[in-house]
């Protein structure tokens, strides 16, 4: 009797186990993944994916007869009760074995740094007639230059799709890490260095990505986001931000926020091309031709723009943009002219 209440113990104990796993297994399920990293949409993330499956698989057959060979063991030399037989045969100084299980997962390691090789070379080359963009890392907010085009913007990297573009990646304060999982891995972006990275979309689309490396109280708040058109609406993007902003009139609210956005110190953090040559920020001079602000966490509209200049650090903590005390008046003028700036 007590063998079988004991069976029956070890039975629900791993029954307990396997529902684990398998609800941890189910974690990684998801029917909207945006950012998941099997569904490449250039060639970069391309060559990467048709790296990592193979060795995942590699990886899964090791880990599973590793771990299948771990239970044999357990099980069968288990200690029982009044089990006063011989120690199992013992293994040490078998030199076949030894040498089998030092030499095979070496032969495995080898075989996959080859193709990783490859991978890391292929991947080193930036193409030809690339488009050039600065990426800048801010807590907690991305910069990008166009600095061969003369364009400057936030938050958002507008791209033509179908032609490769060469990031070079810095920051001005910690350490962030630069990653768009449809288009490309991550790369580093440190302090004081400068890294290379380079990607392809395939179609016009949104690609969503995520700064990788904690960096402050706002690092999820951190996002980043590629645009790609098509080269005619790229081309058009471009003409509009080369133009200067509005000037709004006199008479109108947006002029009064303009007059707040001096007085209040905005124009001393933002840039506006014409207005302003804040350096603390995110360039402002087309706000609304994004679609999302406050490193891309927020969609660009009235109703969040209101909040956030009622409390920028209660809606995202560890901003460097404080609370002005803004009263509702102060904050429907800055929307009417923040709305000019297209």
């Amino acid at each position: 009797m007590n063998g079988f209440t004991n069976c029956t113990k070890r039975f629900r104990r791993l029954g307990a186990v396997g529902a684990a796993g398998l609800l941890l297994a189910l974690t990684a399920c998801a029917e909207n993944a945006p950012q998941t990293t099997f569904e490449p949409a250039g060639p970069v993330a391309r060559t990467i994916n048709n790296l990592a499956n193979p060795v995942f698989i590699v990886a899964g057959i090791v880990f599973l007869l590793v771990q299948g060979l771990v239970v044999v063991a357990v099980v069968k030399f288990r200690a029982r009760p009044g089990d006063d037989g011989p120690e199992p045969r013992q293994v040490h100084g078998n030199t076949r074995l030894e040498v089998g299980w030092t030499l095979i997962p070496a032969l495995i390691l080898f075989a996959i740094a080859i193709p990783t090789i490859k991978t890391i070379f292929d991947l080193s080359h930036t193409p030809d007639n690339a488009l050039n963009v600065t990426v800048i890392g801010h807590q907690f907010w991305w910069e990008y230059r166009y600095d061969d085009l003369g364009i400057s913007t936030a938050n958002e990297l507008n791209i033509p799709a179908g032609v490769p573009v060469s990031l070079t990646l810095e920051s001005v304060d910690v350490i962030h890490s630069y990653w768009i999982p449809a288009l490309a891995g991550k790369t580093d972006v440190i302090p004081g260095r400068t890294n290379r990275m380079h990607f392809e979309a395939d179609n016009p689309g949104t690609y969503l990505g995520q700064c990788t490396e904690y960096c402050g109280l706002s690092h999820a708040n951190m996002r980043a986001l590629a645009i790609a058109h098509t080269p005619a609406e790229f081309d058009a993007w471009v003409a509009a931000q080369r133009a200067p902003a509005v000037t709004p009139g006199s008479s109108s609210a947006a002029f009064e926020g303009l007059n707040l956005f001096n007085a209040k110190g905005c124009a001393g953090c933002h840039t506006v091309a014409g207005v302003s040559q804040g350096k603390v920020g995110p360039e402002l001079t087309h706000l609304y031709s994004r679609t999302t602000f406050a490193g891309s966490t927020l969609a660009l509209d009235e109703e969040n723009l209101r909040l956030w200049l009622e409390n920028p650090p209660g809606v995202k903590p560890g901003s460097l943009m404080p609370n002005l005390g803004l009263t509702e008046e102060e904050i429907t003028q800055l929307i009417a002219y923040l709305e000019t700036l297209k």
